[in-house]
């Protein structure tokens, strides 16, 4: 049987066992540029978290809950899109974190919108497992310095806001809204300084970077396709 010189065939060991040849000759991988989704997730999270914070303050009616998660349902939208942009950037960690942040704003808004009976110990027991989730994350996040220090904040918010709705204690609920301004604060000063980075094309205001999401920005285009044979997408299983 007679092949083309350019396909090429399977080849058989001394053995008697046939594998695939190799196949990096003839691979072409296409890069399809994206704009950074990470300013509008942290801008998202900035305001969500200012409209619970403020609720949890008392600086609204108290029959105004409705009217709070009408308001954090666009967040769970947008979070959900970046989280699905950041997938297809090849970034786990923030999408994997957009996507959760994106479920926790439309949980907290189901809940607080249908005033479903027992919902504050329910958001408790969801915020004490998004801790958790948190601190997960911020362990193998610290390169990404940016989305580390949200995340450092991010673990006692949640941590108080579960004890809060838990105990039913107004001093925790209103260290919960403090820590969910502060949450705030510090989101909203990593999207903008991503986005101060991604317009003038290199860092403007300190993000701190180290390793290889250092690597990922400084870096030249080698530095981008380093072991790109083994990531997801290129790889064959996930």
């Amino acid at each position: 049987m007679t092949t083309s010189d350019s396909l090429p065939t399977e080849q058989a060991s001394p053995g008697g066992r046939r594998f695939e040849p190799d196949l990096r000759a003839m691979t072409r991988i296409n890069l399809r540029p994206i704009a950074s989704p990470m300013p509008l997730g942290f801008y998202a999270v900035a305001i969500a978290s200012v409209m619970i914070a403020t609720l949890q303050l008392g600086l609204f009616p108290p029959d105004a809950g409705r009217a709070v998660a009408l308001t954090i349902v666009p967040a769970f939208v947008l979070q959900l899109i970046v989280g699905i942009v950041a997938f297809g950037a090849r970034d786990v960690i923030a999408a994997t974190l957009m996507a959760c942040f994106s479920g926790m704003w439309l949980a907290s808004a189901l809940v607080l919108a249908l005033d479903a009976p027992g919902g504050g110990a329910v958001l408790g027991v969801l915020n004490l497992v998004f801790a958790l989730f948190a601190v997960l994350m911020a362990s193998v996040a610290r390169p990404k310095r940016a989305l580390w220090l949200v995340l450092v904040v991010a673990v006692p918010r949640f941590a108080v806001a579960a004890a809060a709705n838990l105990t039913d204690i107004t001093w925790l609920a209103i260290a919960s809204g403090v820590l969910g301004l502060l949450l705030a604060a510090v989101a909203m000063y990593a999207a903008f300084a991503l986005m101060l980075e991604d317009m003038r094309g290199h860092e403007v205001l300190p993000i701190g970077r180290s390793g290889p999401a250092h690597h990922a920005v400084e870096g030249d285009l080698a530095v981008q396709l380093r072991n790109l044979e083994r990531q997801a997408g290129v790889r064959r299983t996930l």
